[in-house]
């Protein structure tokens, strides 16, 4: 494990472990008791479906070929929770199970501990995407049977995850599947009657709320550009798709629902373009990874390096969102629209 992880709190700035922290280690080091190389891996596996790297291909596929207005909704639900996650890690500062004992740390975590984002953001994403399966077999109870009760298996075993590889404490889930069932709680209930409004809204008023919404992200957590920036060019891109060349994921293309050719060449498409922004601009824009890094004006200390940062995550919002469906359209992936 990486030596910063053990000194994000030097020794003596370490807080005095309260008594439900001792708990919670004892809990750690029972659960690791069973540990082997084996499980270890499959743990690593399992623990890797809760991070970005699973929940953001799957939203994009949904909204590239299933359903739009649904893989707008999720993503959004789950950029909104990521970035109220990391906000409350910055403001509640919580140490990991590993930073009182070392030995039990399997895999390396640089930020805090509670609320543990895996507990929230599992809740947040695969509860909606349990309701929407379950409304489609609503005739079929032993159906919804078995979707409700895989994915509350997946979200706790998400956890245990997280306690077996020593990077949380079990409070650090129960705070995490709190605010995530608060957040799901708004999203059910004001989340329809906020999306009404939207839709009577002009153009203009939707995209000035949006980057409301994104300067008060900013604001109140300047640590973090990525996810408020990705926000504004989310929404401001599917406002724009929307008036200007209107995609519909499972519309008829000459006549034909959209098949699994139609599928990969989206997912083809849509995904070399994120892998071009993401990446492309990084070697061009100011930043360590840069291929101007060595200018002292542009190298990983530039006073550029933010806005930068912000306008890349913002236009890769705007590619997902209106880039690759316009893009559709014009490949023959998509029905274009009058």
């Amino acid at each position: 494990m990486s030596e910063t992880a053990i000194q994000m709190w030097p020794a003596a700035d370490l807080p005095e472990m309260p008594e439900i922290f001792r708990w919670g280690l004892d809990v750690v080091r029972l659960i690791q008791t069973i540990e082997s190389p084996a499980l270890t891996a499959l743990m690593k596996f399992i623990t890797g479906l809760g991070t970005e790297l699973f929940y953001a291909p799957l939203a994009l596929f949904i909204f590239w070929w299933i359903d739009e207005k649904k893989g707008l909704r999720l993503s959004i639900l789950v950029i909104l929770s990521a970035w109220i996650n990391a906000f409350a890690k910055g403001l509640f500062k919580q140490p990991r199970p590993f930073h009182f004992d070392p030995a039990l740390a399997l895999v390396y975590e640089p930020s805090y501990g509670a609320p543990s984002g895996h507990a929230q953001i599992s809740l947040c994403f695969f509860i909606p995407l349990a309701v929407w399966l379950a409304a489609l077999f609503e005739k079929s109870d032993r159906r919804r049977v078995f979707i409700w009760a895989g994915t509350i298996f997946f979200i706790l075993l998400m956890g245990f995850t997280r306690l077996y590889l020593g990077v949380h404490f079990p409070t650090d889930l129960l705070f995490g599947w709190l605010l995530g069932g608060i957040i799901l709680l708004i999203y059910f209930t004001a989340g329809p009657r906020l999306e009404k409004l939207s839709v009577a809204d002009s153009v203009r008023t939707r995209n000035i709320c949006a980057a409301a919404i994104a300067f008060a992200m900013t604001s109140l957590y300047p640590a973090d550009r990525s996810l408020p920036a990705i926000f504004l060019g989310f929404c401001i891109g599917y406002v724009l798709m929307k008036k200007h060349f209107p995609f519909s994921a499972r519309q008829e293309i000459n006549g034909k629902r959209p098949g699994i050719s139609v599928m990969l060449g989206r997912c083809l498409a849509g995904f070399a373009g994120v892998a071009l922004i993401f990446f492309g601009l990084r070697l061009v824009f100011p930043g360590e990874g840069s291929l101007l890094s060595g200018l002292a004006v542009w190298g990983q200390y530039s006073p550029y390096y933010e806005l930068g940062d912000f306008i890349r995550y913002g236009l890769l919002g705007l590619w997902v969102s209106a880039g690759a469906p316009w893009l559709f359209g014009r490949m023959g992936l998509a029905a274009r629209q009058a």
